[in-house]
């Protein structure tokens, strides 16, 4: 069976980026009827929250990404520990001392000796006297994991075929001084524990994934496939990272980005595949492939949300967003027709409430100084209430044959005066609805 799994830590909440690795992995497991899990990479007792695990689980399920099981690392400490005792007992964890001062001014050595700047596991010469006395003076070291220097090599499912030579990594701390578990092994033991088969993650991890996958060995285990996706940039090819604050999904949620307009573009963005509007997800379970996604970074344009939720709003009933016509004062008796009218012409439903308030007090015309005679002579000529959906027609014919006015300079400068809009629904179906509206007072 396949299993897949997202695990957000509880530091904040989660943004686009998360998403795109949320959904990767969400869509894989249900393709296949596997199992989906939300794992809370919690160990870090100061910077987590557990309001930013509500978040999160809020934000998934706004999306649909239902998963099918919760896991919390902070729970599983003993098992963290289980293995680091037998990777020691292996030979392959060993306690280093150096402050980051002195690794720093190592690396600083090795890059001016035209070296690359891994840890020279000076820590291994030590003593069990010498050991002794660093701890007297520094307290507990942190803890490596003792690389094999060979070629590590996997098939990623989106990079292809990788090969690293472990040699020039560093051997990874996997313990901290003050005993806290860090994520590459915590993330080792979890994937072989609960079975993962499938791990999708950003190409910021593919170091990660070498060391891991040397680690898993290690402890009898065997690697998950592995596929990385490339990291999101801003639309001009800038780094996302200083942004990501302003594009978390209880923000974009709140400017009125719909779920599957988020999902829709998630889904296919970086993929050969062309970005389209899917309303339901079984259809973006079915045509998600991993293997059409690219290395190369992938621009995002939070504002390429808007247009796609325009058109999934159009696609809607009145009952599926009843309750938000209703709460920016529209009748029960006016609302279908109201909706009708409306919803090709918003963006997010927060439209709506801009085009009722022009409705029931009055837009503001916009004349312009040359059609200030041609207004008021049209504006004799308008027919008497009650407008049906024939009257645009019947006015602009009226309008054209007195003044000689065509086309663009003939509708544009009426829909203006009577909307205060360059742009909207169509003048036809808006008329009526505009003089129901003002007789109901």
């Amino acid at each position: 069976m396949t299993v897949t799994r997202f695990a957000p830590s509880p530091t904040g909440h989660i943004h686009v980026g998360n998403l795109r690795t949320a959904l990767m992995n969400f869509l894989i497991a249900r393709q296949s009827g596997g199992e989906f899990i939300l794992r809370i990479d919690d160990t870090d007792p100061e910077r987590s929250k557990e309001e930013y695990v509500d978040a999160i689980k809020e934000d998934l399920e706004w999306l649909g990404l239902h998963w099918d099981r919760v896991e919390r690392q902070s729970d599983r400490l003993d098992r963290y520990a289980a293995a680091a005792d037998e990777l020691r007992a292996k030979g392959r964890f060993y306690e280093a001392f150096e402050t980051p001062v002195e690794l720093d001014l190592k690396r600083k050595k090795q890059l001016n000796m035209g070296k690359p700047p891994v840890y020279d596991r000076a820590a291994l010469s030590l003593s069990d006297a010498e050991k002794d006395a660093l701890r007297a003076e520094r307290g507990q070291g942190v803890w490596r994991f003792k690389l094999d220097h060979a070629r590590i090599e996997w098939t990623d499912g989106v990079l292809g075929d990788i090969s690293i030579d472990a040699a020039s990594v560093s051997d990874p701390v996997l313990i901290r001084q003050d005993g806290q578990v860090l994520y590459t092994i915590a993330s080792v033991v979890d994937d072989m524990e609960m079975g993962v088969t499938h791990v999708v993650r950003g190409s910021d991890h593919v170091t990660n994934t070498a060391t891991q996958i040397q680690i898993i060995e290690a402890l009898g285990g065997t690697p998950p496939s592995f596929a990385h996706h490339s990291l999101l940039t801003g639309p001009q090819g800038e780094a996302l990272s200083k942004r990501l604050g302003t594009l978390a999904l209880r923000d974009l949620r709140a400017r009125g980005v719909q779920p599957m307009a988020l999902l829709s573009l998630m889904a296919r963005l970086g993929s050969s595949d062309p970005v389209e509007l899917r309303d339901d997800m079984g259809a973006l379970i079915d045509g998600f492939d991993i293997t059409k996604f690219g290395s190369a970074p992938t621009k995002f344009d939070v504002e390429d949300l808007f247009p796609l939720t325009g058109r999934y709003l159009q696609t809607l009933a009145l009952e599926d967003v009843a309750d938000t016509v209703r709460d920016i004062g529209v009748p029960d008796e006016l609302a279908e027709r109201f909706w009708t009218v409306t919803r090709e012409n918003i963006q997010t439903l927060h439209d709506l409430e801009g085009w009722w308030v022009r409705l029931r007090d009055g837009a503001e015309p916009v004349i312009a100084d040359e059609d200030r005679d041609f207004i008021s002579q049209a504006m004799s000529l308008l027919p008497d209430a009650p407008f049906d959906d024939g009257t645009w027609s019947s006015w602009t014919s009226a309008v054209k044959e007195a003044t000689g006015r065509k086309g663009k300079g003939l509708f544009m400068p009426l829909r203006l005066a009577l909307t205060g809009q360059a742009r909207g629904p169509e003048m036809a179906d808006l008329m009526p609805l505009m003089q129901v509206v003002k007789a109901r007072g």
